[in-house]
């Protein structure tokens, strides 16, 4: 089984089915750039995994709640208690920091939630998220340069960081721009990389796809060659994400992103390994 396999069967999120393996909790092998892993082995973990479920939902429903008041601080203790009970930042982010804000935004959506509460549950993320990105970093070789930014006219700076964070957390060094970045900001932003392995354009907000293109435009422009990727809630397709300028599509979600970094940083470390041998 692959890891996603793992995650689907075992109802998770691919970055907690990815911690299994990097934690040692679940034997794989690994081949090429993927691992995997016996079925058996997930059905083992599968037992030990229940026990934890529901209180990290029950948590996550609490997350929620301090957000809306604006409880920086007791969200931000959920998390250590977290942190201290087996997940690792990565997982703190995806299985509850990112589920609570798509919860507190489908509800914004409905009616349910007030624009202040929405505004105090962004603003307590963005503390949380920066804690975490400050406190915990990854040791060992540099395996390259990500570009990450928002398109201008795009504010939210959240998905921007999410993803940088992500990457931070598996090696990768990442000039983060954050949201509302200029076309020609970005250009001249990357042109100064000399290890740039890619570079992503997160785009949230509808109706900016001239920015998006001009932003991709600009990337092309300053580092010919480099792989281009383009993903959020606002490009809803890969046909879309072509016509922007993109090499890759990677949906809504942080995962598709960090995946194809890692696919992307795979292939290049495979080169260099065979023109070295």
């Amino acid at each position: 089984m692959t890891v996603q396999e793992v995650a689907d069967s075992l109802g998770v999120h691919y970055m907690t089915a990815y911690r299994y393996v990097r934690q040692g909790r679940l034997p794989a092998t690994r081949l090429g750039t993927e691992w995997r892993i016996h079925p058996s082995d997930v059905a083992a973990l599968r037992a030990t995994a229940r026990r934890g479920t529901a209180r990290t939902g029950a948590d996550r429903e609490a997350l929620e709640r301090q957000m809306l008041i604006g409880d920086s601080a007791g969200a931000w203790w959920l998390m250590q208690s977290h942190l201290g009970g087996g997940l690792d930042p990565s997982g703190v982010l995806t299985e509850m920091v990112v589920p609570a804000l798509r919860s507190i935004g489908e509800r914004w959506a409905s009616g349910e939630v007030s624009v202040a509460g929405e505004h105090r549950a962004t603003a307590v993320a963005q503390r949380v998220i920066g804690h975490l990105g400050m406190q915990f970093g990854r040791r060992g070789k540099d395996r390259g340069t990500i570009a990450l930014a928002a398109p201008s006219g795009d504010l939210h700076v959240l998905p921007v960081a999410i993803v940088a964070d992500l990457l931070r957390w598996r090696g990768f060094d990442v000039v983060e721009l954050g949201g509302n970045a200029p076309a020609d900001a970005l250009g001249d932003a990357v042109a100064q990389e000399g290890r740039l392995l890619a570079v992503g354009i997160v785009s949230t907000v509808s109706g900016l796809d001239h920015q998006v293109a001009l932003s991709a435009s600009s990337v092309r422009d300053a580092v010919p060659g480099v792989p281009l990727f383009i993903g959020g809630g606002a490009v809803r397709s890969e046909a879309q994400a072509r016509a922007l300028g993109a090499d890759l599509w990677t949906g809504p979600g942080s995962n598709a992103a960090v995946e194809a970094v890692e696919g992307i940083a795979g292939s290049t470390e495979g080169r260099t390994q065979r023109s070295v041998a």
